[in-house]
């Protein structure tokens, strides 16, 4: 059930004392001493700012912190998930999401400004912030153009805690309407072990047979758990 009753306590009658100043205080602190400056807690309290124009959000963010574990695990929590937390709403969720999605297109234009291969630990930091925390399994998969520069990175399937159904063939089409001439294949493991399946070993091996009947090319599969990943190509599996 939605915890759509977003109405953190009402602001103190003193504005230097109260929630009012505090906010006050927090922006200051933000602007004079930088993001650095601020523990978890309090980015994620200040985040709620935009949801909640009065009131103290801090007990608030501490307890979302508390319940998924980490600021990285809210803000990677599914919208649903979000809602279901007690103090939390579409207007609140929806600013988190906002701010997720910011991050992640700011890290997805930093890796196609130049050739992916050669900015493989920025993308390795994007692919963990979009899919290291993720609750079910994400098959997705990175299209390149001959200079090896992303073209796109699009999720081909999604599934459940374990498994994600993926279609060489799907793959290999949509390789082709995107004129991409190398991929590379990404998926995560929700146990946070990245190690390859036997599953995981025989889809590449489909896969890529599928891709070289039309010159293109699997540069690596990655798999990414939580904070771990593993490269079919460094571990020799392709």
């Amino acid at each position: 059930m939605s915890g759509e009753a977003e109405h953190p306590p009402e602001p103190r009658a003193f504005f230097s004392t109260g929630p009012e100043g505090h906010r006050g205080r927090m922006r200051e602190k933000l602007l004079d001493r930088g993001p650095d400056a601020l523990a978890d807690y309090e980015l994620l309290e200040m985040l709620l700012f935009f949801a909640f124009k009065n009131g103290d959000t801090k007990p608030l963010a501490k307890r979302l912190i508390k319940e998924h574990g980490s600021f990285a695990r809210v803000m990677a929590a599914p919208a649903g998930k979000l809602m279901e937390s007690h103090g939390l709403g579409p207007h609140s969720v929806s600013a988190l999401k906002l701010v997720q999605a910011a991050a992640l297109r700011m890290m997805q234009a930093e890796i196609t400004e130049q050739p992916v291969l050669n900015n493989w630990e920025r993308l390795i930091d994007y692919l963990n912030a979009a899919l290291a925390r993720e609750k079910v399994e994400q098959f997705r998969v990175l299209f390149l153009d001959p200079r090896n520069r992303l073209i796109a990175d699009e999720a081909q399937a999604r599934g459940t805690v374990n498994h994600a159904p993926v279609y060489p063939r799907e793959v290999v089409k949509r390789a082709l309407e995107l004129h991409a001439t190398a991929i590379i294949l990404v998926h995560n493991h929700p146990s946070g072990d990245p190690t390859p399946s036997r599953a995981d070993l025989e889809m590449t091996r489909q896969i890529q047979d599928a891709a070289a009947v039309l010159e293109i090319v699997v540069h690596d599969h990655l798999i990414l758990g939580n904070g771990r990943h593993t490269s079919f190509r460094r571990e020799g599996l392709l």
